[in-house]
């Protein structure tokens, strides 16, 4: 699946990035017909967990939607896609029940 990702305020390095692009594609064993997606990175200045990662899934009729802050992007994007496997299950009931 095609993600696009968005570094706010700083430059993203491409190992990053290759991570993101490998957690996300993870998400397309459990839901294969996704559109794309767009991941973006946020550098807050408070508090120990001052990264950020939001990342957004669309979905044919729909859209997932997930953010996370934590230590590093690495574990921010870690929780942000287990949130989305959360979502993702929920959505395919949905599908398979005929409620979307």
């Amino acid at each position: 699946m095609k993600i696009k990702v968005q570094s706010i305020h700083f430059d993203a390095d491409r190992k990053l990035i290759n991570f993101i692009q490998r957690k996300v594609d993870k998400l397309e064993l459990l839901f294969d017909r996704m559109v794309d997606g767009e991941v973006f990175l946020r550098l807050n200045n408070e508090g120990v967990e001052n990264k950020t990662v939001e990342i957004k899934l669309n979905l044919p009729g729909s859209q997932l939607f997930a953010t996370e802050k934590a230590r590093s992007f690495e574990a921010a994007t870690d929780q942000a896609t287990e949130a989305l496997k959360n979502q993702l299950k929920k959505f395919k009931t949905r599908v398979k029940n005929g409620r979307v």
